[in-house]
């Protein structure tokens, strides 16, 4: 993949760059970036908000101009298993590929990079912000990378010329070629499954299931360390049945190793009216995933919990402590448990 520096005659700004995942059609031109396939007629754009055609051509207006910039710890993406008790150089452009009832950054996702503040960040300020801070790696976030895209690539393929690790933290709703394009500069990536249902998937995001599945599977098959998010949602994706069918999925697709976060719901944006999801409900979910054979299940969103512990599955000791972000004891030694000397999957060191 090659975005390349070149500017709209008349530019918005530097921000704006062409973009290759396009194809010219008689009915305008199609983005070959996610699953929706957008067809875009002469400025308009297409539903993330970020890409758009001038002159018969996609362009992205997400590009080196990052809304939200932080550090944060790396268990923050959530990612337990991936150099804990790291910071991560975490940024988001405007803009999403999915509308989901429930965003909890709607404010910047569902907003235009025109539309808001922001910082004036190439990807080579990225990384030297990243290493001034002394962080490990960058985290695309926040948003959805998928939605700038381009300003991602560029910036992995940067860091990973000078030792920085790339974050994928992404609701997994993209095209296999652009993810394959970029699987060879991610170190870890942190998907959010949002249900096990495309009816839901259509209903609560405004996207599909099936995409999601495969790129899960494509970021397997990269090496692409994974971990993966389920919001449990009230009535809409607590039902154990479909809990149950997507932890047989995992485990029956090799992902019996992966880490699986089941996340606990706080009422917000278009869903204010739902309940807080109840504690048992999310017991009984990590429950069935690890009656189905998953490894390591967590809850999240619940400070102090029991279940953000990483205990090893054969002698059941706790190998990695953790109290929200800080992290306590650690017990695994050259990838293995300290107490029975079994292998903990992760990337460690």
């Amino acid at each position: 993949m090659k975005a390349g520096n070149i500017f709209l005659t008349g530019s918005q700004g530097k921000s704006v760059r062409m973009s290759p995942y396009a194809l010219v059609t008689p009915n305008g031109v199609q983005c070959h970036i996610c699953p929706h396939n957008c067809n875009l007629q002469e400025g308009h754009h297409g539903l993330c908000k970020t890409h758009f055609v001038a002159e018969g051509k996609l362009f992205t207006n997400a590009f080196g101009n990052p809304c939200s910039v932080h550090a944060d710890p790396i268990e923050k993406k959530p990612l337990y298993h991936f150099l804990p008790g790291t910071m991560s150089y975490s940024i988001a452009t405007a803009g999403c590929n999915l509308a989901c009832r429930n965003c909890q950054n709607w404010e910047i996702s569902q907003q235009s990079p025109t539309d808001l503040q922001i910082i004036e960040m190439f990807p080579e300020d990225v990384v030297e912000a990243a290493i001034s801070k002394g962080c490990k790696s960058i985290a695309f976030t926040y948003t959805e990378p998928t939605a700038f895209y381009e300003y991602t690539y560029e910036t992995a393929r940067f860091a990973r010329n000078h030792g920085i690790k790339n974050l994928f933290i992404s609701n997994g709703f993209i095209n296999e070629k652009p993810l394959r394009d970029l699987c060879p500069y991610l170190d870890a990536a942190n998907i959010d499954l949002k249900a096990f249902s495309d009816e839901v998937y259509r209903k609560l995001t405004g996207g599909r299931l099936q995409p999601v599945l495969h790129a899960l599977k494509i970021l397997k098959e990269a090496g692409v360390w994974v971990e993966i998010t389920n919001l449990v949602l009230p009535g809409w994706t607590d039902d154990q049945k479909m809990v149950r069918e997507m932890c047989e999925w995992l485990v029956l697709n090799g992902f019996s190793e992966t880490p699986l976060h089941f996340s606990r719901f706080y009422p917000l944006y278009k869903l204010s009216d739902l309940p807080v999801t109840p504690l048992e409900t999310l017991i009984n979910a990590r429950n069935i995933a690890l009656e189905a054979g998953l490894r390591f299940v967590y809850i999240g969103n619940i400070p102090d919990s029991m279940a953000e512990h990483t205990y090893c599955p054969v002698c059941k000791e706790i190998v990695i402590e953790r109290h929200r972000y800080d992290i306590g004891s650690v017990n695994i030694n050259k990838g293995s448990c300290a107490f029975c000397n079994t292998s903990i999957a992760g990337v460690w060191s």
